[in-house]
């Protein structure tokens, strides 16, 4: 089956297209074309890839928790198809240990399942700094053991990607290089470490930060923090742009910084894809007002928030380029973890995973494979 797209600006992962047409064969990307009437007409948008996500903690009514298994888990990826992503890293937060034990076999049984959009685990946690614990339970944050690294060790040999959010407080450097030695993607996050200290776990092999600004001291004159590692270094960040998590001088300020490697997370939970106000959460009630998601007493408890609605506030209330944006849903988070070559590009031979975003950042259209979802 041959189709042809036009109508819209065509965003391929590097580049945006205006007067051009995309051509899809069987499933797949068969080039870009000088603009000439397709056989499917977009009414105008940015025809891009499908987002990846690195930040995931549930959806459709589902939270990533000790209950998980492959079906489970194969239910979030679906949503987020949904929801115009190529894939996810589903992630667990802060946990118990046999809770995080379930959760890492439920994962290695979803990815020799093949399950749709599942492209590895984040672990948020538990090897986090209590005093940076924010949503997470500070009871159940706890220092890593050498049984531990062993375990983390074993799982990313049965998964594609394995990502761990650490906090120097709880987490030697050798432990961070013995993970990054056996490929895990090693994340700071959830910390009060200082600049030098986030300089010398960057050198044991965390290539990541997880959330930026949120969960870490704040910048300041003589302790610019992981915040200021991350500005002035070369560690890849998520950022949670809702508008909310962090203020819009913040993303203009962290983007004039860094050239390059930041990219955009949902940080969503199991809202995403439904129409939920209420959820409990280790023993805990998660309410969901006017775009909030909060605990009891007001503490932001992960984001209530779309990647097409981060553009959006990326674009018109950070002013980043919008080429720039559409590559931090796309194609650098999909280079953070290594998959490049095959997610966040429409280039020839690629899977047509695609989006189509309306002129004010909506979605407006999913394709998985080429067909209409």
């Amino acid at each position: 089956m041959r189709q042809v797209f036009s109508g819209a600006q065509i965003f391929d992962g590097t580049r945006l297209l205006a007067n051009h047409a995309l051509v899809v064969e069987n499933g797949r990307v068969a080039g870009v074309e000088k603009a000439r009437h397709g056989d499917v007409v977009l009414n105008g948008g940015i025809l891009a890839p499908a987002f990846v996500d690195l930040q995931v903690n549930g959806g459709g009514g589902i939270m990533l928790d000790g209950s998980a298994d492959a079906g489970r888990i194969a239910a979030i990826c679906a949503t987020h198809i949904l929801l115009g992503c190529a894939g996810v890293l589903p992630t667990l937060i802060t946990d118990t240990k046999a809770a995080t034990d379930r959760v890492i076999a439920a994962a290695i049984e979803a990815a020799q399942a093949n399950v749709p959009g599942f492209l590895g685990l984040h672990l948020e946690g538990p090897h986090l700094d209590p005093t940076r614990a924010g949503a997470h339970d500070p009871r159940l944050i706890r220092p890593m053991t050498q049984a531990d690294v062993a375990a983390l060790i074993a799982a990313k040999a049965q998964l594609p990607v394995l990502k761990v959010t650490l906090a120097p407080a709880s987490v030697t450097l050798a432990q961070v290089a013995a993970l990054a030695r056996a490929g895990v993607l090693v994340s700071l996050g959830h910390t009060d470490c200082s600049y030098d200290q986030a300089v010398a776990y960057t050198h044991a092999g965390a290539r990541c930060a997880t959330h930026l600004f949120n969960a870490m001291a704040p910048l300041s004159a003589r302790a610019p923090g992981l915040a200021g590692a991350v500005l002035d270094g070369d560690l890849a960040a998520g950022i949670i742009a809702d508008g909310i998590h962090v203020a819009p001088a913040m993303l203009r300020l962290a983007m004039g910084a860094r050239a390059e490697g930041m990219f955009l997370v949902s940080d969503c939970m199991a809202f995403a894809g439904t129409d939920m106000t209420q959820m409990t959460l280790g023993g805990r009630q998660i309410l969901r007002q006017a775009g909030r998601l909060t605990l009891a007493d007001g503490t932001l408890a992960g984001a209530d928030l779309r990647l097409d609605a981060a553009l959006g506030v990326m674009v018109r209330v950070a002013g980043v380029p919008v080429q720039r944006a559409l590559a931090m849903a796309t194609s650098i988070p999909a280079g953070v973890i290594g998959m490049q070559g095959s997610l966040g590009h429409l280039e020839t031979g690629r899977r047509a995973d695609m989006v189509h975003l309306t002129d004010d950042w909506h979605l407006s259209q999913v394709w998985w494979g080429g067909v209409t979802l």
